[in-house]
């Protein structure tokens, strides 16, 4: 046991510590699957696993709860896996490792640590064993990689909810009920590319951006952070035009829902103009600099010397390419008229590889509470891409959750946080994705909220989780599944 399990409230702590010893990447939630089962079996609990890996374990009414509603509480199982480039550490085989900081937080040892949902599935466990209080029947609901597709909410298996009432574990924000959420869209280009012997006068180089904060493609795309590809492609699109770079490779970002902190390229330029790409170089960096000093107060720019590369792409291959990467829109489409201080509708540049076989794959990620400008964000996307030569596939997307300002689940839990805390929650909708959309297809009749403690740098290393707000949730979860 780590430090973490002695924390306040033990019971929810404690089960939290177990899970951060569970590797459950996104797709191979197997282990975490198998302690799920394991811990309903040793609990005496009853419990089902669909064919898509999804979790139910259920424990019956309380005495007094005799005919009250079902009630669900809802966490994905599956944890994004992001690193420092300097870390080493297989999120396949080894445990995460928590620590308390001394402000107040629990975060791990230069990687994510899992709180996106661990948090959510700790709380949910510890309610189902809990002796100290009279609870209605209870349905504890763990869907697998919410993550990167929302596979387990799509695939939900037949007759494994009876709730009416739907407590989703999996928000951010201590003192904030959430009644809606964007729906999303994968937009995929591959850029088939040629490459060509090196021009026998060039120098070849190296840049790296690193340090960037990163964070969540929905809650924290309009925050003002650095878009790693972007920032690397506008060095590499002025040094094509102004000092004939010659692209080698360009690598940035990994996960599709988490704005990318790292990239680099290898590109050669032609030896009579070094001096000017320093230059074009140097005044970049200041610019970035001096447009991120607020935002990006750790952002890094390096260059290195290079041994001569035998290949570049060929001029074709990097004109697409680069002006692709450079056109296509990035961050905040537009805001929301309905809900002030909602993102209505955004755009994240997620990730660029060099894939075998000759392609280019370019990932990014669509976001709106509104179908028809997410579909449309997606058409404007495709458009850049498919100018720049790319074939575009998107992804079946998922539906957004259209927000119910009237329903009894709401007035309920904002009674009971009035009750406990002394004041008023403050009740919103999101732009991140949830999987409450996908549920309503199935259970059209479901009332729903989501709520949780407070987490910071979600989808990066700097995932953090405040220890005081996890017992407010623990407090509120507990008083309104008993009032429901």
């Amino acid at each position: 046991m780590s430090a973490i399990s002695k924390l306040s409230p033990q019971a929810v702590w404690e089960l939290f510590d177990q899970i951060t010893r569970v590797p459950r990447p996104s797709k191979k939630e197997g282990q975490i699957i198998r302690f799920l089962e394991n811990f309903a079996t040793e609990h005496h609990l009853e419990h089902k696993t669909d064919q898509t890996g999804n979790v139910v374990i259920r424990r019956p009414a309380s005495p007094s709860m005799q005919g009250r509603p079902v009630v669900v509480l809802q966490s994905h199982m599956d944890m994004v896996c992001e690193k420092n480039s300097d870390v080493v550490f297989d999120f396949e085989k080894d445990p995460i490792q928590p620590q308390i900081t001394p402000d107040g937080w629990v975060k791990a040892t230069g990687t994510t640590l899992g709180a996106d949902d661990g948090i959510g599935m700790a709380a949910a466990l510890a309610l189902l064993i809990a002796q100290d209080i009279e609870l209605p029947a209870l349905e504890a609901l763990f869907t697998v990689d919410e993550e990167t597709g929302l596979t387990g909410a799509f695939n939900l298996g037949q007759g494994m909810l009876t709730g009416r009432y739907l407590i989703n574990l999996d928000s951010e924000d201590e003192g904030e009920l959430f009644i809606g959420c964007a729906g999303g869209i994968d937009t995929v280009a591959r850029f088939p590319y040629r490459t060509e012997e090196s021009a026998k006068n060039l120098a070849f180089f190296r840049v790296d951006i690193t340090g960037l904060t990163g964070g969540h493609s929905g809650d924290d795309i309009e925050k003002g952070r650095a878009n790693s590809n972007k920032l690397l492609t506008r060095l590499l699109w002025r040094g094509a035009k102004e000092v004939q770079l010659r692209l080698c490779k360009f690598d940035g970002g990994n996960l599709r829902n988490a704005i990318p902190r790292e990239a680099h390229a290898v590109f050669g330029v032609p030896v009579p103009m070094v001096k000017a790409f320093f230059e074009l170089y140097e005044a970049f960096v200041a610019e970035a600099h001096e447009e991120y000093r607020l935002t990006e107060p750790n952002l890094d720019i390096a260059v290195c010397e290079m041994p001569y590369q035998t290949e570049t792409l060929d001029a074709a291959s990097q004109r697409g390419l680069l002006y692709a990467l450079q056109g296509v829109p990035n961050g905040v489409l537009a805001m929301s008229q309905a809900m002030p201080g909602l993102v209505e509708t955004s755009t994240n540049l997620a990730s660029v590889k060099f894939k075998e076989q000759g392609t280019i794959e370019v990932v990014s990620s669509q976001r709106s509470s509104l179908d028809g400008a997410r579909f449309n964000a997606a058409a404007t996307v495709e458009s850049v891409f498919e100018l720049g030569g790319g074939k575009v596939i998107h992804s079946d997307g998922y539906p957004g959750w259209n927000p119910n300002p009237d329903s009894h689940i709401l007035e309920v839990t904002r009674q009971c946080y009035q009750k406990l805390f002394g004041q008023e929650p403050r009740v919103r909708a999101i732009h991140a994705g949830l999987e409450c959309g996908l549920f309503l297809q199935k259970y059209p009749d479901l009332q729903m909220v989501s709520f949780g403690p407070t987490l910071r740098g979600v989808h990066s290393p700097d995932e953090r989780l405040e220890i005081v707000t996890v017992e407010k949730f623990w407090k509120l979860l507990r008083e309104v599944v008993v009032n429901l």
